[in-house]
């Protein structure tokens, strides 16, 4: 084993379960084991791109996460668009309410502008600071703040939170 694949088996050790966590809630559990398992191939691939520094390193395996993520989805949206065509009759009325909790401030983050929303998921459910989900986002952390107080505002009028006066 090489230093470089020693330092990427502590990495992946150390941030396997945030991972995971990360793509569970984005992709439900059916789908996160395996794109852990995506992810861990393509960081053993490109392990020679590994940071030396630990945070830096964590935040590498999230950015290849994130990515993952993206190829799922584009995927997922083909898989769709095609039985959307081969389609014949409509499904069954999907207007009634969610009976999950939560479902309302999930439907709202969906309705978000896509960045929007994965800044809020990042920061509200990751616990990244708003400069990291920056940095994974690989924009600038100024619009990072202008994108998340513009979400809240969002956010505010669709949930119809009232903000008291400070």
């Amino acid at each position: 084993m090489t230093s470089d694949d020693a330092r990427l088996t502590a990495v992946v050790e150390a941030n396997a379960s945030d991972l995971l966590t990360y793509l569970l809630r984005r992709v439900g559990p059916d789908d996160a084991p395996d794109l852990l398992g995506e992810t861990m191939v393509v960081a053993w691939r490109r392990v020679s791109d590994l940071p030396p520094e630990a945070e830096h390193a964590r935040m590498w395996l999230f950015g290849i996460a994130r990515g993952t993520l993206l190829n799922h989805a584009r995927g997922q949206r083909r898989r769709w668009a095609l039985a959307d065509r081969i389609r014949l009759e409509p499904t069954a009325d999907r207007s009634g309410p969610s009976a999950d909790a939560g479902a309302e401030v999930r439907d709202a983050i969906a309705r978000l502008d896509s960045e929007q929303a994965e800044l809020v998921r990042l920061v509200h459910w990751d616990g990244f600071t708003l400069a990291e989900a920056a940095e994974l986002l690989g924009i600038p952390a100024s619009t990072a703040r202008g994108r998340h107080q513009r979400a809240k505002d969002e956010l505010r009028a669709a949930l119809s939170i009232e903000v008291p006066l400070a």
